[in-house]
């Protein structure tokens, strides 16, 4: 972990400018072959990373929560060259031969790890070695900005908290929208892969599997964000469509982030082997 310091005010940041608040993203990132397949999916994540610039500010940084770094305690990238982490088995050589080459911010993760405060008013950890892009990141970054120029830091989610603690840190991120942050969540608002079925269309899903997406999107179309920490309390549903939940908890660092009174944009609201929701949201 990192020394115990005095915690960072926003207004003390040096590495990220002043700008427009930036939008919020939950990506459903689904199957790595999504990187580089022709899909609806990943032409919808083209069609988006253009609109930065446009219909949106352009992002100083990126700050991505992925399903797939968990940790004891929270921790954030502070490297200079993030590697490329092929997190997977079973797939083709030209998904291992994927890079994606975008540079860290170590001193805007410094600042970040002063800023956010995990229990015990800690610091965030800052992570020189260990981690870099997985492809819950790349996977969904690398079609959204090709020329992987925009700094990219990825935060971890100590899988042993309840959701409630990690909606209550990830409120903390909303401020750095006023810094050029663009934060992305990255994982699935269904994600069971012991139920896939590989011929599935995008329309087909389990009976289950509708009613968790279709009561998540409901709380996220109603502004009701709070109620996204407690999924769990839907019971054997909420099993079914998270029998391990690390898919989910990204969403949950993108709503706390969010105001209720924010419009959702959805996208991408198919499904993926009948088990997997690609539902996505833009906030902002």
């Amino acid at each position: 972990m990192t020394e115990m310091t005095g915690a960072l005010a926003l207004d003390e940041f040096t590495s990220l400018k002043k700008s427009d608040r930036m939008p919020v993203l939950f990506v459903g990132h689904g199957s790595p072959m999504n990187a580089i397949g022709d899909n609806e999916y990943r032409r919808s994540w083209q069609e988006l990373g253009a609109a930065f610039g446009s219909q949106y500010p352009p992002p100083q940084l990126v700050l991505c929560v992925s399903a797939h770094w968990l940790t004891e305690g929270w921790w954030v990238t502070g490297m200079a060259q993030p590697k490329t982490i092929h997190d997977f088995g079973g797939f083709p050589q030209e998904l291992f031969d994927q890079q994606y080459p975008a540079p860290g911010a170590p001193a805007a993760a410094r600042e970040i790890s002063r800023f956010v405060r995990q229990r015990g008013s800690a610091p965030l950890g800052v992570d020189l070695d260990a981690w870099g892009l997985d492809h819950g990141a790349w996977s969904v970054l690398q079609p959204m900005f090709p020329d992987a120029a925009i700094p990219v830091l990825q935060l971890s989610m100590d899988y042993s908290r309840p959701p409630s603690d990690h909606y209550a840190l990830a409120r903390q991120l909303k401020g750095l929208r006023e810094r050029g942050v663009l934060i992305v969540g990255s994982g699935n608002i269904v994600h069971n892969l012991r139920q896939a079925q590989r011929g599935a269309a995008g329309h087909q899903a389990y009976d289950w599997a509708l009613e968790f997406d279709q009561t998540t999107g409901g709380y996220i179309q109603q502004g009701n964000l709070d109620a996204l920490q407690n999924f769990q309390k839907l019971g054997q549903l909420a099993l079914m469509a998270h029998p391990t939940h690390e898919h989910y908890l990204p969403l949950l660092y993108a709503a706390a982030a969010v105001d209720a009174h924010e419009a959702p944009r959805f996208f991408n609201t198919s499904f993926q082997f009948g088990s997997i929701s690609m539902r996505s949201v833009i906030w902002g």
